[in-house]
């Protein structure tokens, strides 16, 4: 088992994390934001938003939501990370849910999540007042992030803040005094599956804390970094290591204005430290490397990058100094970058950090808090996700010649189990505790993991979102005339897979249905159905190509899609 590199603090759940932070850093700045007067900025301490949490956690223990499930909806903002710790330092359960969803799987997701309380931004207000209206949920608290007033049962959280405040003047102290069961369900995500199949995934406060004291224990930051906070919150990678390890160091926190200004919000911010999907850092890479040979300066850089590298073995790092305009580039003070979701292209990686910034690629699921492993400050290997983290094990089970086999792990940051899901429970989760990962790896003789591909099928795009055919599958075969389809990825030239399917249908009630016998006519019908498919689900699963025949697919004994054979012929 891996043995910790730095001293950490040790934490029982999230409100002994905030309590520490408190006593640690009241007045360090917790967030920073721009101001309407160019290159001015507001900051907001950790002791101003320690308060919030406690006036907003008091108004919803008051309301009855104690021990309940609050859901929480928005785009990356202060009010998303003051709430998400309201909720969980002593009201209830906490439930993230994905941004980017259709309505519909937004309301099949409150619904299927029992959520009591909801808070929003106003990009959901017309959802929200619908949901309201249909009173098809278990929602008693519909709460804007950006409404001034209360509006019958629809309420504003700056006037949830005032109650909150009046109470605790008044002495009321039942969420200040509120002890928090680590074991128990503290934290719900749902998987990003449609809402038929997506699971529900229950975590425990030990399960983040432990999460936490691990990458504290193997990645160093500390009071004087700042992040820019850039993946969704409701996504477990962002959530734990860009925003809740971020609070337990009393580092501060920028929110990125979107995808086109990053480059400039990594540079006026003044930002150290950042988490991001691959092909982020992969697309950075590549315009700094443009940029050096536009202004003819790529053999000097080559040639800085030898004399840096050879210096290196001696102790010597003249990294920043003889690299300065592109740091600067970034502002002058980027020295970290993380990457997970998907693989990174080892180029990228090796690049950073020969440019003089620390550039560590990470791995983890939903259901382990998330991270199992990661590059850090003292072991990394080219390629590898590192090695598993202090508190866990892992192994590899059914391992082949060369030595891979799916990747099991065990330890404190893995799930309690899929809610009211006692079957995938069983499937995943062996009773010894050992979790199936569903991907397949190997690891070296010096613990450094290697992921060689998901072990069924998922497709993992560069930007690190997962598609599972099967699901697609099963909205393409409720197409009239549609007899089963398959879906897959086609390789593409940058690394990425662009989303295909081949659909299987029958003649005879497309000919009832249609009218219609030619084959390329065929396809543009069905196309046009599949593109209403498409509409119910985000953008990231769209299918952008079909073919279609009325010949069956290859099959096992079982009437299984024998994939890697339909590969072939396609």
């Amino acid at each position: 088992m891996r043995k910790p590199i730095h001293e950490f603090d040790k934490f029982t759940d999230l409100k002994d994390m905030l309590e520490n932070t408190e006593r640690k850093f009241s007045d360090r700045p917790a967030f920073i934001f721009k101001t309407e007067i160019p290159g001015e900025y507001k900051e907001i301490k950790y002791k101003e938003f320690i308060d919030e949490i406690k006036a907003v956690g008091t108004a919803l223990v008051n309301m009855g939501l104690k021990d309940k499930r609050i859901a929480i909806i928005s785009e990356n903002r202060y009010e998303w990370e003051m709430t998400y710790l309201a909720i969980t330092t002593g009201t209830g359960v906490v439930v993230p849910l994905d941004k980017a969803l259709p309505d519909n799987e937004i309301e099949s997701l409150i619904i299927r999540s029992e959520v009591e309380g909801i808070i929003y931004s106003k990009n959901y207000e017309e959802k929200m007042k619908e949901l309201s209206e249909k009173n098809n949920t278990n929602i008693k608290y519909f709460i804007s992030m950006d409404k001034d007033e209360n509006e019958k049962n629809m309420y504003s959280l700056k006037k949830v803040i005032e109650k909150g405040r009046k109470l605790l003047k008044e002495g009321n102290r039942e969420f200040l005094n509120a002890t928090i069961d680590n074991e128990k369900m503290g934290v719900m995500l749902f998987t990003s599956g449609t809402t038929a199949v997506s699971k529900a995934v229950m975590l425990s406060q030990k399960n983040i804390v432990s999460n936490l004291m691990d990458i504290a224990s193997v990645i160093k930051i500390d009071e004087n970094d700042r992040f820019l906070s850039f993946l969704p919150l409701h996504h477990t990678f962002e959530c734990t290591v860009g925003f809740l390890y971020a609070v337990s160091k009393g580092a501060s926190t920028a929110f990125c204005e979107g995808i086109r200004h990053i480059a400039e919000n990594v540079k006026e911010y003044q930002i150290t430290a950042m988490i991001s999907v691959p092909i982020l850092y992969e697309t950075m890479y590549k315009r700094i490397l443009k940029g050096i040979e536009k202004k003819g300066k790529l053999e000097k850089v080559k040639k800085g990058i030898k004399i840096s590298n050879f210096l290196l073995k001696f102790g010597i790092d003249i990294r920043r100094k003889i690299f300065k305009e592109i740091h600067e580039n970034f502002g002058g003070k980027v020295r970290l970058f993380v990457a997970g979701g998907a693989a990174l292209d080892p180029i990228a990686e090796k690049g950073f950090n020969e440019l003089g910034i620390k550039m560590y690629q990470g791995y983890g699921l939903t259901e382990t808090s998330p991270v199992i492993a990661a590059e850090d400050d003292k072991y990394t290997r080219l390629g590898s996700i590192g090695k598993a983290f202090p508190s866990l094990d892992v192994k590899i089970e059914d391992a082949n010649e060369e030595g891979i086999g799916e990747l099991m792990v065990k330890g404190p940051s893995v799930m309690l189990g899929y809610y009211n899901n006692q079957e995938a429970t069983d499937e995943t989760l062996e009773k010894d505790g050992w979790f199936h990962t569903g991907d397949l790896a190997k690891i070296d003789k010096d613990g450094y993991i290697f992921i060689s591909g998901r072990k069924k099928f998922v497709i993992v795009l560069k930007n690190g979102k997962n598609i599972y055919p099967e699901e697609l599958e099963i909205l393409l075969n409720k197409i009239e005339g549609v007899k089963e389809s398959f879906v897959y990825g086609r390789p593409e030239e940058d690394g990425d897979y662009r989303i295909e399917a081949k659909l299987v249908y029958d003649p005879e009630i497309i000919k009832e249905k249609y009218n219609e016998e030619d084959e390329e006519k065929i396809r543009e019908l069905l196309w046009q159905e599949v593109k209403i498919v498409n509409k119910t689900m985000p953008a990231y699963k769209y299918v952008k190509e079909i073919k279609v025949t009325t010949k069956d697919f290859i099959k096992t004994t079982t009437q299984k899609i024998k994939r890697h054979e339909e590969m072939k012929n396609i």
